[in-house]
């Protein structure tokens, strides 16, 4: 199980019972879960019928166009070069993906004007900086710079910066979760989890709005964007109740696991979703075995792609990295520190690194846009001197 119980707004004493309107009409139910009726779910109680929509239409594909002919390489994109601004949908940069998850970043400067919900699976969208609140048929959460900020599929919402946010986002295919390894037969997470249930924020305050009128919902399905407008505010809940709703950890609560020698990359994991995983790396101390080489080590990925997302700090294992970076090094060949990397972190005591790394099990495509930000030279950065 992936969140605990939470109730917001009002609701009727039983489920599947009548819920009067003080004219007395009826409140109408909606059980939105996931795995048929055997997976996390949640119950909302709408002023209308969540199924009233005037029209229906398909607006276009959102599916990326991906590289064909692209010899193994690692590769270096510079995201703080994308041009693009807007709103958090139409303004999104594809930048890699597979048949798991779609990844890449959105520079928001614009609150979206229609509303939108992702048919497909989750979604995750780091803050990396900027301030505002999502708005959501659960209700709103305010963002900060290091939010997770996390959507569960089918979860109606808009974004609305208070200043320009920069978010790197993932679309994923499934549902985003916790570690198995850091929860009990009850789904609570364990004495030894990295971070506990007072980490997590929920949706601060359920706004209801009641009114008619014609409102559209982007809904992302299928490969494709449709456009669905109702007679109503989408956000017409009045109350809810369950263990799907969306959720917020902010990376500064990520408690490190460090250890005498080098601790591998599992420990930094932080979410995970079906073939991929996400990790928060953090300030932390350096490891305290006299002979301690804090550097990692060099490692072949043979069953996964390493994608890192440069948020602050200086990373120690790499040169050339600047604030917005994506580094991708996919399963086939080695990767590791650069030149003079490893011995410069020989007696280190600490790093002041932040980063997110997602590692998947498929490997990842670059989008052909992406080459216009990419550092041509990075694979060959690892020629000694």
């Amino acid at each position: 199980m992936l969140m605990y119980y939470r109730q917001m707004g009002k609701i009727p004493h039983k489920r599947h019972t009548m819920f009067k309107k003080e004219d007395g009409s009826l409140f109408r139910e909606q059980v939105m879960g996931t795995k048929g009726f055997s997976g996390t779910q949640s119950i909302l109680y709408h002023h209308h019928l969540p199924t009233e929509v005037v029209s229906s239409q398909i607006l276009s594909s959102y599916l990326p166009e991906y590289e064909t002919d692209e010899s193994l390489k690692h590769r270096h994109l510079l995201t703080e070069d994308i041009q693009a601004v807007g709103d958090a949908l139409f303004a999104r940069e594809y930048l890699l993906g597979n048949s798991d998850l779609l990844i890449g970043t959105v520079m928001v400067t614009e609150e979206m004007k229609s509303y939108y919900r992702n048919g497909d699976g989750d979604e995750m969208l780091y803050v990396h900086y900027g301030t505002g609140k999502v708005e959501t048929m659960f209700g709103t959460i305010t963002y900060r710079p290091g939010d997770y900020v996390m959507i569960p599929i089918g979860t109606i919402y808009r974004v609305i910066p208070s200043e320009p946010t920069k978010l790197l986002f993932v679309e994923a295919f499934s549902q985003i979760t916790t570690p198995r390894r850091y929860r009990n037969e009850y789904g609570q997470l364990l004495e030894h989890s990295p971070f506990c249930e007072r980490d997590i924020r929920g949706p601060e305050k359920l706004l209801t709005y009641a009114e008619k009128g014609e409102f559209e919902v982007i809904t992302k399905s299928r490969g494709y964007l449709h456009s669905h407008v109702l007679n109503h505010h989408p956000l017409d809940v009045v109350g809810w109740d369950g263990y799907l709703y969306p959720w917020v950890f902010n990376i500064e609560d990520f408690e490190p696991i460090t250890g005498r020698v080098h601790q591998p990359p599992p420990v930094h994991q932080t979410f995970e979703g079906h073939n991929f995983v996400v990790c928060s790396f953090v300030p932390r101390l350096y490891d305290y075995h006299p002979e301690a080489i804090p550097a990692p080590y060099y490692h072949s990925n043979v069953n996964s792609d390493e994608l890192l997302y440069y948020v602050e700090g200086n990373f120690m294992s790499r040169k050339g990295i600047k604030r917005g970076s994506i580094t991708l090094h996919p399963s086939g060949i080695p990767h590791g520190p650069h030149p003079g990397t490893t011995e410069a972190s020989i007696g280190k005591k600490e790093t002041l690194e932040l980063a997110v790394m997602i590692d998947t099990f498929k490997p990842l495509k670059v989008v052909k846009k992406a080459q216009s930000i990419e550092d041509q030279n990075y694979m060959y950065t690892w020629i000694e001197k």
